[in-house]
């Protein structure tokens, strides 16, 4: 198991093909998956040949961008994912953020925890200009991480999905932040992370 980054109360570690029951039970809760398929699990053999492979081997293009498994430091239980990966595949320069949590993390203010700390360590140590993130325009939750991790409100904009869920009609938003505003903000001696939502961000 090979840790990327840890923060005061999460580690963060590459998955690994041991995980398929984890992502599993984390896909198949109707509320987890609410605003990305309806509330639809994702079957354990489409965890197993698609969603973890492609994990797997977004860790190569390039080192340190992907899909990280989160895990509580106290006890080692496993929280959920963030992802932080290129928008174009081996262009580390604009990367996407996503999250996806178990239920019983929700509220704890674990999501922003990750959220800030990748948004960080991409700009001190991965070279990343431009941090991404969308999900649907009536997903209150994921946005307001979003904003907690610094990231700012752009646009509203519609895509055309295969299935059309509950509140897609008001279609999808995007949050960014640039390293300019992000380095303006950041105090001068924040040490930053150790290393180691939506449609939007996932699988």
């Amino acid at each position: 198991m090979a840790i990327f980054l840890t923060t005061g109360r999460l580690v963060l570690r590459e998955f690994t093909p041991e995980d398929v029951p984890l992502l599993t039970e984390l896909d198949g809760d109707p509320a987890v998956m609410r605003y990305l398929t309806g509330g639809r699990p994702t079957p354990a053999d489409e965890v197993r040949d698609r969603v973890l492979p492609t994990m797997l081997a977004a860790y190569r293009r390039p080192p340190g961008l992907g899909w990280w498994a989160a895990e509580r430091r106290a006890d080692g239980a496993f929280l959920g994912w963030f992802e932080f990966r290129p928008l174009r595949d081996g262009d580390p320069r604009e990367v996407e953020l996503g999250y996806r949590l178990r239920r019983d993390a929700w509220g704890a203010g674990y999501a922003t925890e990750g959220a800030r700390a990748l948004v960080d360590h991409g700009f001190t140590a991965l070279g990343v200009e431009r941090v991404v993130a969308t999900t649907m325009a009536v997903n209150a939750g994921s946005r307001r991480v979003m904003a907690k991790a610094g990231l700012a409100y752009r646009r509203t904009f519609h895509q055309d999905w295969p299935e059309a869920i509950p509140g897609s009609e008001h279609g999808e938003v995007e949050y960014a932040l640039p390293r300019a505003e992000w380095a303006a903000r950041r105090p001068a001696t924040d040490p930053g992370p150790s290393s180691g939502a939506h449609r939007g961000p996932g699988l």
